[in-house]
């Protein structure tokens, strides 16, 4: 079983690279440039500020991270080297003791792989937006988790 704890500031290259490699893997609807434009926000903006919990291997460097705040999962983003091994459902599970049950969160519509992973983890759709939190033409889908 991993194991979860906060993210350290010297890890943020490292934490940027599994965001890059994560939606290089499932992100193949974005353009080049707002890709771009996106991993710079992420990088300059989100990740120094965020409040971000890491799912480590055995030599306790990061291999999945999520951001939440409150109740609201910001981003999930997994090693696509370690996908399917259950981090992103610990980190879920994380956020569950943390947020309880009420947990919600955005996901790319276009995003097929997150889409059934998050439904599969009992989130539901709950609303739709025809563009992403900057304006650009991906559409967004607010879940929120249901009671067990």
């Amino acid at each position: 079983m991993p194991r979860i704890r906060k993210a350290r500031k010297e890890e943020l290259v490292d934490l940027i690279e599994i965001w890059r490699r994560s939606v290089r893997a499932t992100h193949d609807f974005l353009s080049e440039a707002d890709f771009r434009a996106i991993e710079k926000d992420v990088a300059e903006k989100y990740l120094p500020c965020a409040a971000l919990w890491v799912a480590v291997g055995q030599d306790d460097a990061p291999l999945a991270f999520m951001g939440l705040e409150a109740t609201h999962i910001d981003g999930l983003f997994v090693d696509p080297d370690e996908r399917g091994k259950g981090l992103g459902a610990h980190l879920v599970a994380h956020a569950r003791k943390i947020g309880g049950e009420g947990l919600t969160l955005d996901v790319n519509e276009q995003n097929g792989q997150a889409l059934g992973f998050y439904r599969r983890m009992g989130f539901q759709v709950t609303g739709r937006s025809p563009r992403d939190g900057d304006g650009r033409p991906y559409p967004l889908l607010h879940m929120t988790l249901q009671a067990r």
